[in-house]
């Protein structure tokens, strides 16, 4: 496998559907949100007061015009959808735009994104250490308990979005919760950019952006778990972390382009013909 295959297979593997073909638009008003499967849109047909169909897709009825209504009206209907396995509730609310930049137009439980085709928007921070004898980075060891990506590797600070909060705030707050950075520490991290993708799974649509933030750690600082998120952290010279995006499927999907984005900005790895630029943000706008 070549350099660059290796690190181009997770690109290809986030972003998985060459087309929404077989999914069906889905709306909050005029403002399409997401996409969802014919199954559920079949479901959604037992709340005729909540869901209108037409030819552009399924949306929220016309009387639910703030976004108050449009989530209660989708609250409402979860728990017969849950019972049905088209989702599974986590009881933390995510806020719904059209667009990453856009006005809030409805909140959605955030275990039921997927299955809505909805946009999730999350936070990733690089810990970095420059050192005489070059870059390292602090990495989190996934807890084995995880119902994602158990045992595998993660950035220093990784976490969704929940509804009301800023990318920054998040990262303050998961900052302090999964490794132990006080906030004038974690508040020095600098924005460097998003990756995003649209994947296909067994839950639905993941179509995520990820906020990028580069955060230079002093070298007497010592990260450790605060939560359940991660077992521990350990900082490794970057030429160890290129090799294992590269060369093996320990680092959890999503952080592959994360990290392919740092090698990028760095200068650590070579992209001639821009391919794997490009292929970095291929989700929601």
């Amino acid at each position: 496998m070549s350099s660059a295959a290796g690190f181009a297979r997770h690109i290809a593997a986030c972003n998985n559907l060459p087309s929404p073909a077989g999914y069906i638009p889905f709306r909050l008003g005029p403002a399409q949100i997401g996409w969802i499967a014919p199954d559920l849109a079949q479901a959604l047909t037992f709340f005729p007061r909540a869901f209108h169909f037409d030819r552009n897709g399924v949306a929220t009825a016309a009387r639910l015009r703030s976004p108050g209504t449009r989530s209660q009206a989708l609250a409402e209907a979860l728990p017969a959808l849950e019972s049905r396995g088209l989702l599974k509730i986590r009881g933390e609310l995510f806020d719904l735009r059209a667009e990453s930049a856009g006005p809030v137009l409805g909140q959605l439980d955030r275990g039921a994104l997927p299955a809505f085709g909805a946009m999730s928007q999350g936070v990733h921070v690089n810990g970095l250490v420059r050192r005489g004898d070059g870059l390292h980075l602090w990495i989190g060891i996934r807890s084995r308990d995880k119902a994602v990506a158990p045992g595998q590797l993660d950035n220093i600070v990784a976490g969704g979005i929940p509804a009301g909060l800023s990318a920054e705030e998040t990262l303050i707050k998961e900052a302090a919760e999964e490794a132990g950075l006080p906030p004038d520490l974690a508040a020095r991290a600098r924005p460097v950019g998003r990756v995003s993708y649209t994947m296909r799974n067994a839950e639905g649509l993941r179509r995520d952006v990820l906020h990028c933030y580069d955060l230079d750690l002093p070298e007497g600082f010592t990260p450790h778990p605060h939560d359940d998120e991660v077992e521990r952290f350990e900082l490794w010279p970057v030429a160890r972390v290129i090799a294992a995006v590269r060369d093996t499927d320990e680092v959890k999907f999503n952080v592959n382009l994360v990290l392919i984005d740092l090698f990028l900005r760095e200068g650590l790895i070579e992209d001639p013909d821009g391919t794997l630029r490009a292929g970095l943000d291929q989700g929601p706008e």
